[in-house]
């Protein structure tokens, strides 16, 4: 079988993968690489906008990134914990789609679905790979799993220069509203809400990017070394 999608990333919440992906999304797309995104939940523990509202603003921001698809798995948020059915619908979905590079969230993060979906997920890239595990769906090996940052860091593996997709990450996040600017004049003052969270993803965004000599880089941690083919820097 050959691949169906290029990169397929997860999110525990409709805007996670915006918040730390949405320049590699972007970028990968504009270079005409087939990209999928997939939502565990409809976040519908968050203090504010309803399951309806968040799965509109995530398929608008899909369409902002120039991604090919985006689903919601309709596990409970908040109830991420690799039962049976949560693990095979993970696993079900990495078949279907069939990418060769699956982006999760890092596993450790100070909220408790984001390291849960990590934990999940992980399992579920090594069961695709499992024929005698059985879905809907032929077995199949992603080539590369990799981790992105949503609230915490650490030493990344590597950097992805996304400054001149900077604005289309910017485009994406502003269309979870609900989430960073709601317009309900009941809306509950959380953390998300006002400037002081974009503030934190664009200085991370930013110090990653002058680590790298750019103005604007995603971090990415993977399991394994990276293999190179010398020591010389532009040898691949």
């Amino acid at each position: 079988m050959t691949p169906s999608l290029d990169l397929l990333a997860f999110g525990a919440h409709p805007d996670d993968i915006e918040i730390g992906l949405a320049g590699c999304v972007a970028r990968h797309a504009a270079a005409g690489h087939r990209v999928g995104l997939c939502d565990l939940t409809a976040g519908e523990l968050g203090s504010n906008g309803t399951p309806d509202q968040r799965r509109a603003e995530a398929a608008a921001a899909a369409h902002v990134l120039g991604a090919v698809s985006r689903e919601n798995l309709e596990w409970p948020d908040g109830g991420i914990t690799g039962a049976p059915d949560q693990l095979r619908s993970a696993v079900d979905c990495i078949r279907r789609l069939r990418p060769r590079t699956v982006a999760i969230p890092y596993w450790q993060d100070r909220h408790p679905d984001h390291g849960a979906a990590s934990q999940v997920l992980f399992t579920a890239c090594h069961r695709s790979a499992l024929r005698r595990f059985e879905t809907d769906h032929p077995a199949w090996r992603p080539e590369w799993v990799c981790y992105y940052f949503i609230n915490d860091t650490a030493p990344p593996s590597f950097l992805v220069d996304v400054s001149a997709w900077y604005d289309r990450k910017r485009a994406a996040l502003d269309c979870h509203r609900t989430q960073f600017a709601p317009a309900d004049p009941a809306a509950v003052a959380t953390r998300l809400v006002g400037t002081g969270f974009r503030q934190l993803i664009e200085s991370r965004d930013a110090q990653f990017g002058a680590l790298a000599g750019v103005a604007f880089a995603e971090g990415l941690v993977v399991r394994e070394p990276l293999l190179r083919g010398g020591l010389l820097k532009d040898m691949p």
